[in-house]
Protein backbone atom coordinates (compact mmCIF):
# COMPACT_ATOMS: atom_id res chain seq x y z
CA UNK A 1 0.00 0.00 0.00
CA UNK A 2 1.43 3.39 -0.96
CA UNK A 3 0.97 6.64 0.95
CA UNK A 4 -2.04 7.75 -1.11
CA UNK A 5 -3.80 4.44 -0.47
CA UNK A 6 -2.94 4.71 3.23
CA UNK A 7 -4.44 8.20 3.45
CA UNK A 8 -7.52 7.02 1.55
CA UNK A 9 -7.92 4.17 4.05
CA UNK A 10 -7.68 6.57 7.01
CA UNK A 11 -10.40 8.69 5.39
CA UNK A 12 -12.55 5.58 4.92
CA UNK A 13 -11.98 4.58 8.55
CA UNK A 14 -12.90 8.08 9.68
CA UNK A 15 -16.12 7.85 7.63
CA UNK A 16 -17.00 4.57 9.36
CA UNK A 17 -16.30 6.14 12.77
CA UNK A 18 -18.46 9.16 11.91
CA UNK A 19 -21.27 6.86 10.80
CA UNK A 20 -21.08 4.80 14.00
CA UNK A 21 -21.19 7.97 16.07
CA UNK A 22 -24.22 9.27 14.17
CA UNK A 23 -25.92 5.87 13.88
CA UNK A 24 -24.89 3.59 16.74
CA UNK A 25 -24.86 -0.04 15.66
CA UNK A 26 -25.42 -2.94 18.02
CA UNK A 27 -22.28 -5.06 18.26
CA UNK A 28 -20.04 -2.24 16.99
CA UNK A 29 -16.97 -1.61 19.15
CA UNK A 30 -16.95 2.02 18.04
CA UNK A 31 -20.57 2.52 19.09
CA UNK A 32 -20.02 0.69 22.37
CA UNK A 33 -17.04 2.75 23.46
CA UNK A 34 -18.54 6.05 22.26
CA UNK A 35 -21.71 5.43 24.28
CA UNK A 36 -19.55 5.40 27.42
CA UNK A 37 -18.68 9.06 26.89
CA UNK A 38 -15.70 11.25 26.19
CA UNK A 39 -13.85 10.26 29.35
CA UNK A 40 -13.80 6.59 28.32
CA UNK A 41 -12.82 7.42 24.74
CA UNK A 42 -9.98 9.66 25.98
CA UNK A 43 -8.91 6.99 28.47
CA UNK A 44 -8.57 4.49 25.62
CA UNK A 45 -6.32 6.92 23.73
CA UNK A 46 -4.12 7.18 26.83
CA UNK A 47 -3.99 3.42 27.30
CA UNK A 48 -3.06 2.84 23.67
CA UNK A 49 -0.42 5.58 23.81
CA UNK A 50 1.23 3.93 26.81
CA UNK A 51 1.10 0.51 25.14
CA UNK A 52 2.67 2.01 22.01
CA UNK A 53 5.52 3.49 24.04
CA UNK A 54 6.09 0.18 25.82
CA UNK A 55 6.30 -1.69 22.52
CA UNK A 56 8.62 0.97 21.07
CA UNK A 57 11.05 0.60 23.95
CA UNK A 58 10.75 -3.06 24.93
CA UNK A 59 8.72 -4.88 22.30
CA UNK A 60 8.87 -6.09 18.76
CA UNK A 61 8.29 -4.10 15.60
CA UNK A 62 5.18 -6.18 14.88
CA UNK A 63 3.64 -5.37 18.27
CA UNK A 64 4.62 -1.71 17.82
CA UNK A 65 2.69 -1.66 14.53
CA UNK A 66 -0.34 -3.24 16.20
CA UNK A 67 -0.35 -0.83 19.14
CA UNK A 68 0.22 2.11 16.79
CA UNK A 69 -2.82 1.03 14.77
CA UNK A 70 -4.87 0.88 17.98
CA UNK A 71 -3.63 4.34 18.96
CA UNK A 72 -4.47 5.87 15.57
CA UNK A 73 -7.95 4.30 15.60
CA UNK A 74 -8.73 5.51 19.12
CA UNK A 75 -7.35 8.98 18.36
CA UNK A 76 -9.58 9.20 15.27
CA UNK A 77 -12.51 8.13 17.44
CA UNK A 78 -11.74 10.78 20.06
CA UNK A 79 -11.26 13.52 17.50
CA UNK A 80 -14.52 12.71 15.74
CA UNK A 81 -16.34 12.31 19.04
CA UNK A 82 -15.31 15.91 19.73
CA UNK A 83 -16.35 17.01 16.23
CA UNK A 84 -12.80 17.38 14.90
CA UNK A 85 -11.80 15.74 11.63
CA UNK A 86 -8.49 14.32 10.51
CA UNK A 87 -8.39 17.04 7.84
CA UNK A 88 -8.49 19.71 10.53
CA UNK A 89 -5.55 18.12 12.33
CA UNK A 90 -3.60 17.81 9.08
CA UNK A 91 -4.27 21.50 8.43
CA UNK A 92 -2.60 22.35 11.76
CA UNK A 93 0.41 20.25 10.76
CA UNK A 94 0.56 21.97 7.39
CA UNK A 95 0.48 25.41 9.05
CA UNK A 96 3.32 24.39 11.35
CA UNK A 97 5.36 23.23 8.39
CA UNK A 98 5.23 26.60 6.60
Amino acid sequence: MNNEESIAFLQKLENVIQDRLANPTEGSYTSKIAQKGVNKVAQKVGEEAVETVIEATNGTDELLKEESADLIYHLLLLLNYKGITLSEVVKVLEERHK
